[in-house]
């Protein structure tokens, strides 16, 4: 992956995408920076296959995909209070990783894989 720096520059960038079936609507997406702790971002499983079809979020993250102009590129915007980032990813291994995640836990029965007593007493003791 690479952080977009400029239209000419970018900085290559280490990123690990993690998945469980036993929170499977989203993706983890955690990146190292030299010398700093990782930093964790949580994704929309959803929103990565619709980033990988066209332009898809709003407010703080952001993702569309450059195939239609021949390039096999995607591009993730992250916001936060410290700044926004700019992303670039290969649209191959996003749609690999996606594949894997599909074979662990179809789309549309993630419902199914979800311990409702267990979330439902979690939410309850937050209270």
């Amino acid at each position: 992956m690479q952080l977009v720096i400029s239209r000419c520059y970018s900085l290559p960038i280490c990123m690990r995408l993690r998945y469980e079936p036993a929170d499977p609507y989203v993706v983890r997406a955690v990146f190292f920076v030299d010398g700093d702790d990782p930093v964790e971002w949580v994704l929309g499983r959803d929103l990565l296959v619709d980033g990988l079809r066209g332009p898809a979020g709003d407010g703080d993250i952001r993702i569309w995909s450059a195939v239609c102009r021949g390039d096999q590129t995607m591009y993730i915007s992250l916001r936060s209070s410290a700044g926004t980032a700019l992303l670039e990813a290969s649209v191959q291994d996003v749609k690999t990783f996606l594949g894997n995640t599909q074979d662990l836990v179809p789309q549309g029965t993630e419902s199914a894989h979800i311990d409702w007593p267990v979330e439902l007493a979690n939410l309850l003791a937050e209270r």
